[in-house]
């Protein structure tokens, strides 16, 4: 399988993941311009891909989903609270209702060669989801936008060959930052976001021999950076690892390019 992040973080997410021809992307929420100018960065034709899976309806995850698919008419994934919140949003009602194929947490089904399953997470959202995918015997386990650990979640991420996974604040650095106070409350809430603590306390749960590379996604740009995100989770694996293979790499989902495409 092939995999990289186009973006990460809460100026918009999209992630592209292939197995053999079936060419998936997870989220759109970037312009339809960044999109496909990313994707042909990496000789791979915007018209290839088989579909899009939404985790969820906030923009950061959707705002180019309607003018690419003007462009490329493709199957879209999602709950049905998520759809529903998508065509709640201007512009969006104009997205045909064909396209949209209703999931639901616990479902397990196939795109082609690639098996996808659905996971429930814990956000302010619609329905939200997280997505793992199964194929060439890898498997491809994500996690963001979630704002506590569940035994879900645990499950969801195990057995990985790549973990993708929010790390999205420093608790100093929000507690002391510039934003509301109900608005820091939002986010360390449960239905918010993993902070670099949470993240790294939840891969303590996952840690497996097989597993290749962490990447911490989803960033604040306001309220953490990225050596923070990263001492935070080797410092736990260093502590944790204790299998005679290499430890995982770790690596940082960057806010606006592309990431290096990783294949397992």
């Amino acid at each position: 399988m092939d995999f990289f992040s186009l973006a990460s973080g809460s100026s918009g997410n999209c992630i592209y993941l292939a197995s053999g021809e079936t060419r998936l992307l997870i989220d759109a929420g970037i312009s339809a311009k960044r999109m496909e100018g990313y994707l042909l960065s990496n000789f791979i034709q915007p018209e290839s891909i088989a579909a899009i899976l939404i985790t969820h309806e906030h923009s950061d995850h959707i705002c180019g989903l309607k003018v690419f698919l003007k462009k490329h008419p493709l199957p879209v994934y999602a709950t049905a609270g998520t759809i529903r919140g998508i065509k709640a949003q201007r512009g969006n009602e104009s997205i045909p209702d064909e396209l949209f194929h209703v999931i639901k947490p616990g479902d397990s089904f196939t795109i082609d060669s690639v098996q996808v399953n659905v996971c429930v997470t814990s956000h302010d959202a619609n329905g939200s989801v997280a997505y793992s995918f199964l194929a060439e015997g890898k498997k491809v386990a994500m996690a963001t936008d979630l704002g506590c650990i569940t035994p879900e979640i645990v499950s969801h991420l195990s057995a990985a060959d790549i973990l993708y996974l929010e790390s999205n604040y420093d608790r100093y650095m929000l507690l002391a930052g510039s934003y509301p106070y109900h608005l820091k409350q939002r986010i360390m809430g449960e239905r918010g976001h993993l902070s670099n603590e949470d993240s790294a306390r939840l891969v303590a749960h996952v840690l497996q021999e097989k597993l290749r590379y962490i990447i911490l996604a989803h960033l604040s740009k306001e309220n953490n950076v990225p050596d923070l995100a990263l001492i935070t989770m080797k410092n736990e694996l260093d502590g944790a690892w204790n299998y005679d293979s290499p430890k995982p790499r770790l690596m940082v989902a960057p806010r606006d390019i592309p990431m290096e495409v990783l294949t397992i």
